[in-house]
């Protein structure tokens, strides 16, 4: 998706409650989730960190920050680990977990 399209696609997104949907969500908790379903969250991952230097900032910061917000104790901790990973495989073309 070129950046023109995925930034229109986002406002549209943002214009019909997105934004403000994400910030009401409750967070995951990936441990109940059955192993089909924590797949599917792994190969979301994947894309994102596959997408993530095609993404516009506002996006980035926002899938940033909604990954850390219920990590009072180590939200610190968690940004740093984040922000490695992100460093060191974003942008890679990388398969999905199978």
């Amino acid at each position: 998706m070129a950046r023109q399209e995925m930034n229109e696609a986002l406002d549209c997104w943002n214009d019909e409650g997105g934004a403000q949907f994400l910030a009401q969500t409750a967070g995951y908790d990936a441990e109940g989730l059955a192993h089909n379903e924590r797949r599917l969250l792994e190969c979301l991952g994947v894309a994102v960190v596959g997408l993530w230097r095609e993404l516009p900032t506002a996006v980035q910061r926002a899938l940033f920050q909604y990954a850390v917000r219920d990590q009072a104790s180590d939200a610190a901790e968690l940004k740093a680990q984040i922000a490695r990973f992100l460093h060191d495989h974003a942008g890679q073309q990388t398969r999905s977990p199978g």
